[in-house]
């Protein structure tokens, strides 16, 4: 039966590095080179043995392996100055183990991988993203792992730059950091219970980076654009109503309002309110919140807003993520995936922000 061993040539056998190279040195000329060292009356203080040199060879090689494995692993985990972003326009979802691929994909996974941080800078797809964020925030982010935690907190400050530069957006961003910062209070309580990867001094040190933001969010001065040509408020009453239908938020009906007397009067238009709770909810419900004024009429306005807080609004992306059901792989719309279908248009449907997170729930 063969020695097995650390050393695969033989018991006593070392090598050790010289200035004419590596040299192989047996127990039996180290042993000589001890009874050398007696002989002669050397210290072994002034006088290192061949074990001494092969001993701190190994010191050496082993603490310069953990420095290389230390770099890779701050580059990877972005400890570096420069943060990492994944920029993959498509992943294949697998929720279980075949004999082509072993594992699974996790929701921390495809967060990391796909390119959320090129999403943000386009706005087709910004909402979706911060609704994302949003909805990770609220249940999603102990599931996370470590690198999928520091990645969203990235992500996050990019978020939150963009919008301090643009001006756009302010609105969902501060509920976005409002519930994220709650989420927190609760879950930084709950450290040492495997919740949240990290020290608890680094979460707390994250706290006060949303903390600080949201003061950057409260005092954004919005700059009124300089422009000589047609403004909003040059349109006839029709082209303004128009408008206004367009947008899908009753909250910016109401910002809208306070701009003019003329545009708030316009957006008490009944019919305007009608068609936009019309649009987010169900005939069921809005006969179950009816509110009727002393005059007789319905008040669609109150009973939108008061729809808002028992029933969820519809949901509305210009560009979310597509799922073929072909071949399990989720991409971005503008992008070509791998797929082997005849008809990869028939395949492809819609992910919502909810439907992303659900596609991980095993």
């Amino acid at each position: 039966m063969p020695f097995l061993g650390q050393d695969w040539r033989s018991p006593g056998q070392s090598w050790v590095k010289t200035e004419e190279g590596w040299k192989n040195y047996s127990l039996d000329d180290k042993n000589s080179n001890d009874s050398d060292v007696r002989m002669y009356g050397l210290s072994s203080s002034y006088c290192k043995t061949e074990d001494d040199c092969f001993q701190e060879n190994l010191r050496l090689s082993v603490t310069y392996d953990m420095a290389a494995k230390k770099r890779r692993k701050d580059f990877m985990n972005n400890n570096a100055k420069i943060p990492y972003f994944h920029k993959e326009k498509w992943i294949y979802v697998h929720k279980g183990s075949t004999k082509e691929r072993h594992g699974y994909c996790t929701l921390g996974e495809a967060f990391n991988r796909l390119d959320f941080c090129s999403a943000i800078k386009d706005n087709r797809r910004f909402n979706y993203v911060v609704r994302l964020l949003e909805l990770i925030a609220k249940s999603q982010l102990p599931s996370l792992s470590g690198v999928a935690q520091k990645n969203y907190m990235n992500i996050l400050e990019r978020v939150v730059h963009k919008v301090l530069g643009d001006q756009q957006n302010v609105r969902p961003i501060k509920e976005l950091l409002q519930t994220l910062y709650v989420s927190l209070c609760g879950l930084v309580q709950d450290m040492g219970k495997s919740v949240l990867v990290g020290n608890i001094n680094c979460w707390v040190h994250r706290m006060e980076n949303i903390l600080q933001w949201q003061q950057q969010l409260d005092n954004i001065q919005i700059n009124r654009p300089v422009s000589k040509g047609m403004t909003l408020t040059d349109l006839p009453a029709s082209l303004q109503l128009n408008i206004m239908e367009r947008l899908s938020d009753g909250r910016d009906l109401v910002s809208l309002g306070q701009v003019t007397p003329d545009l708030g009067q316009l957006t008490e238009d009944r019919l305007l309110w009608k068609r936009l709770c019309q649009y987010h909810f169900t005939d069921r419900q809005i006969r179950k919140r009816l509110m009727v004024s002393d005059k007789g009429q319905l008040e669609w306005k109150k009973m939108y807003f008061k729809l808002c807080r028992c029933y969820p609004v519809r949901e509305q992306y210009s560009e979310t993520l597509q799922f073929c059901t072909h071949c399990h792989i989720l991409f971005w719309k503008d992008t070509n995936h791998p797929c082997t279908a005849n008809n990869t248009e028939s395949c492809c449907k819609p992910v919502s922000p909810q439907g992303f997170i659900n596609l991980f729930k095993f």
